[in-house]
């Protein structure tokens, strides 16, 4: 089954060599779909040459925002770009292995899960850069898994592995970090069939380039109230 790796990318010309090098090395039939959004550091002048020259053995689509429009505003095109049967979700820096993919991928490939997450807290050795980062995520997954009747362990997780026939259903709209709630929603609400595997991550640091804050957990609990109240009514 090929897969569409969907990477959202703002200003990591310092980590984008090196996970497009991890991403060539994955045993998997894929294509890898980078939406530049607004980026100013030299970012979209690699992705123009890896591009142009073909310095990767991979399908390779560049997509370019002219303005910054948030991670999800970048998911969302580039979803709407992905002809893959699974499509994943690879953030630009290196604080998610992509040697994680194939296992994400698996019970999906194998017909027996809709949605899979690669969550960092089912083996108890998460180590975010600031724990109050931690408590966010913690807050907003139980929030989501109060109103929705979900499981899950790590709802903002990048790594977010779909069935590419059900993300076509959700009609995601999010702008920004929020897209991760709006997803994990609507997977609950829709019932799909969900898997987490464990995995671990590097968490950096503010100043090596970290963008979510504590207005995004805002913008986060507004989103998953709003789809509780606004998905109760839908037929």
């Amino acid at each position: 089954m090929k897969v569409s790796i969907v990477i959202p990318c703002y200003n990591e010309i310092k980590t984008l060599p090196e996970v497009f090098k991890r991403l060539a090395a994955l045993p998997v039939e894929k294509e890898i779909i980078v939406v530049d959004d607004g980026s100013i550091d030299g970012s979209r002048d690699w992705l123009a040459s890896a591009l142009e020259n073909r310095l990767f053995p991979f399908e390779l689509k560049v997509i370019e925002h002219e303005r910054n429009k948030g991670k999800g505003g970048a998911l969302i095109t580039g979803f709407a770009l992905a002809s893959g049967d699974i499509v994943v979700v690879q953030d630009a820096d290196l604080e998610y292995d992509c040697k994680y993919i194939p296992e994400i991928v698996r019970p999906i490939a194998e017909g027996r899960a809709d949605a899979v997450y690669g969550s960092r807290l089912i083996n108890g050795e998460a180590r975010p850069y600031n724990i109050f980062y931690l408590w966010g995520n913690q807050f907003l997954t139980f929030l989501i898994n109060l109103l929705f009747g979900s499981r899950m362990t790590d709802s903002y997780t990048c790594y977010k592995a779909l069935n590419a026939a059900l993300l076509k259903t959700l009609d995601l709209s999010s702008s920004g970090f929020e897209i991760e709630a709006e997803i994990s929603c609507k997977l609950a609400f829709k019932k799909a069939r969900f898997m987490e595997v464990p995995i671990i991550y590097a968490s950096r640091s503010r100043s090596e380039g970290k963008k979510i804050n504590y207005k995004d957990a805002v913008k986060g609990v507004l989103k998953i109230v709003w789809l509780r109240l606004t998905l109760s009514k839908s037929p």
